[in-house]
């Protein structure tokens, strides 16, 4: 039996390449760890997945070179590919397909619940409990595409959308007149004026709030919605920029659906560009650079968008392309790999190589689940990434040259700047 290898080790290197590679090492496996649990809860397991997690906590534990690091460090965006199907399978086997869906963002009179994070089981279990006892159910950040999953869509008291991105809800939350529960760890400081109706489950907890164990009774959530009784009247929430609808469910399924019209418009010059635009929000300045680049995309753009990020932007209404709306929200931040069936389609039809799509991704970073979707596309040889709003500070300045002199990362500028260069090349 080795003995136990403590993880601040890895700061503690004096070779900052080394650190640095380590460090997206566990952060990438932290990210396909959230995929794999959320795909387990539904049933569904991979031992390839879980075979890697431990090669990857070894190997972060040993004296690797950066040589024998970086084939690791790629293997972890491949088998973040493999978790990320896993778990698309698991969401759309268990709960259909996702459809189109509008979902209001004004909140009803009455009693009501509020689900932020990313666990659409938890959601279901919810949904189930509150049947007919008169309390409604609101999404909250991640949350949002559970409307465009059928099975989910059954339950007539899963009303809307409850505010934006995860980062506004101290603000959002402040006296709200029902209960929150998380189930994963998109929870901030909580503030005293909602302190008491902060709930947790899963594997996110936070002190001396209430937690619902693996039983999965939501009593105590429930209990506490019919105590504070909701709101008197009709609250006209809206998005970021005034917006009082979202629309999501273009899962990959959806867009291959049309795949036919798409191409032709490609074809035709209706299309001359795709933008994804997405990844993590957060509350650092320079995230408007996203809904600044969505606003000044051309009108024969179309903008693809996934994860919190969205929340930037998808509450405009910039047009459609031959019925098809511009902004086409794809899911949560492991929809990803729906993005990934998409491009693998279209190079198909062209016959051409993905980096010679008319497809640029513009993607926001900030956690592990940034870190091995970003792997991912590297290990597709996915090129001429654009990232910001500032890379990742543990990436050494010999890692960050190994990415743009061999996959032509670009650290984000401005929007007219970089949609000038992204449109130059085209």
């Amino acid at each position: 039996m080795g003995k136990d290898y403590d993880l601040e080790e890895i700061w503690n290197d004096p070779d900052e390449d080394i650190r640095s590679l380590k460090s997206l090492i566990l952060f990438g496996i932290r990210g396909i760890a959230a995929y794999a649990y959320h795909a387990m809860v539904l049933g569904y397991t991979d031992d390839t997945v879980n075979r890697f997690m431990l090669k990857a906590l070894r190997t972060i534990s040993l004296d690797f070179s950066m040589e024998e690091l970086l084939p690791i460090v790629m293997e972890t965006g491949e088998v973040n590919l493999t978790c990320m199907e896993l778990l698309d399978r698991a969401n759309r086997e268990t709960y259909g397909n996702p459809v189109p869906t509008t979902v209001p963002l004004s909140i009803e009179p009455g009693p009501f619940i509020v689900v932020s994070g990313h666990d659409l089981h938890d959601l279901a279990l919810l949904l189930e409990q509150t049947k007919d006892k008169g309390i409604n159910i609101y999404t909250h950040g991640e949350m949002l595409p559970c409307h465009a999953y059928p099975k989910l869509k059954e339950y007539p008291h899963l009303k809307g959308n409850f505010g934006t991105a995860w980062q506004n809800q101290q603000k959002e939350f402040k006296n709200i007149p029902g209960p929150v529960l998380f189930t994963t760890n998109c929870i901030m400081p909580v503030k005293e004026s909602y302190a008491d109706r902060i709930f947790t489950t899963s594997v996110v907890a936070y002190p001396e709030m209430v937690h619902i164990g693996p039983e999965k009774d939501f009593t105590p959530v429930i209990e506490k919605a019919l105590e504070l009784g909701g709101y008197k009247e009709t609250q006209h929430m809206t998005g970021i920029n005034g917006g009082t609808t979202v629309t999501t469910g273009f899962g990959w399924n959806t867009i291959l659906s049309v795949a036919d019209k798409v191409i032709d418009a490609v074809k035709d010059g209706a299309i001359q560009h795709f933008f994804l635009v997405g990844g993590c929000d957060g509350a650092r300045t320079g995230r408007n650079y996203y809904t600044e680049f969505v606003e000044k995309a051309p009108k024969d753009t179309m903008i693809l968008t996934l994860a919190c990020g969205k929340y930037r932007f998808n509450d405009l209404n910039i047009g459609e392309i031959g019925g098809l709306p511009r902004i086409l929200d794809m899911g949560q931040c492991n929809d990803a790999y729906g993005a990934i069936r998409v491009a693998l389609a279209l190079s198909e039809a062209f016959a051409c190589d993905v980096n010679e799509l008319p497809l640029t991704l513009v993607l926001s970073w900030y956690e592990q689940k940034a870190v091995c979707i970003l792997l991912t596309l590297l290990h597709l040889g996915i090129k001429n990434i654009y990232l910001g709003p500032t890379l990742p500070a543990f990436v050494s300045p010999n890692v960050l040259n190994f990415l743009v002199e061999n996959y032509q990362i670009h650290p984000i500028s401005t929007a007219e700047k970089d949609l000038e260069q992204i449109l130059a090349k085209a």
